[in-house]
């Protein structure tokens, strides 16, 4: 049978599976519009924010050589407190908002901004409980730490109330504010609470204890302390 097919005819003129295959869609991996307006939007606020909490360093460096600041976000893996500073005035947990050029109003525990209200007086205590419980776990001893509320913008602060046991401040008045505070601390008791609060093991979360272990009153392996007790019941 004589072939209708020549080498010469070249491959694109031969039958193959290739050329009968279903065309695949082409799919589109660019965003949506609404999509790439949140990715910008959530960008900017990631910029905003560390610009923010430099500034604050930066205050809170120029604090004086009595004073010992560590950046939480660098030690802890923490994304919410920004510092923690130990110095004569007591233990401070820093938290950094940035609020742009918005005005800020405060009415006790109340903070709004351009029609908002953010609870950022409640996550200000929030990370101060969470630095007390680290810090007092690992010295064995109740470790008061105060928080503090600090804001890295440029738009005004109006205060109708201030809220309870929280310090409230603008980035640029960190040093002022947190040196106002007196003489609470030794200079040794400082460098003691900063050595436990540098070392990463200490925001670590504690190994889980069953709760009959944790409140079992006889020592391991002493079994006559346990029969005593069941006898008695």
């Amino acid at each position: 049978m004589t072939s209708f097919l020549h080498a010469s005819d070249g491959p694109g003129l031969r039958p193959t599976a290739e050329r009968y295959a279903p065309v695949k869609p082409v799919i589109d991996s660019r965003p949506s519009p609404l999509e790439w307006i949140r990715s910008r939007r959530a960008d900017r606020e990631t910029r905003r924010a560390e610009i923010a909490h430099q500034r604050a360093a930066q205050r809170l460096e120029a604090l004086g050589h009595n004073w010992r600041v560590l950046d939480l976000q660098a030690t802890a893996g923490s994304d919410r407190m920004s510092f923690l500073a130990v110095g004569p005035g007591g233990i401070f947990a820093v938290t950094v908002k940035d609020h742009g050029r918005s005005r800020v109003s405060f009415a006790g525990d109340v903070v709004q901004i351009d029609g908002r209200r953010p609870k950022y007086v409640q996550e200000a205590r929030k990370n101060a409980k969470l630095a007390a419980t680290a810090l007092s776990r690992i010295a064995g001893v109740s470790v008061p730490v105060m928080p503090v509320l600090a804001f890295a913008g440029s738009g005004t602060i109006s205060v109708y109330g201030m809220p309870k046991g929280v310090i409230i401040s603008s980035y640029q008045e960190l040093g002022r504010v947190l040196n106002s505070r007196g003489q609470r601390l030794a200079p040794g008791t400082v460098e003691k609470i900063y050595a436990l609060a540098a070392d990463p093991a200490t925001w670590l979360n504690p190994p889980y204890v069953p709760l009959a272990e944790r409140y079992r009153w006889y020592p391991e392996g002493d079994s006559s302390t346990a029969d005593k007790t069941r006898k008695a019941g």
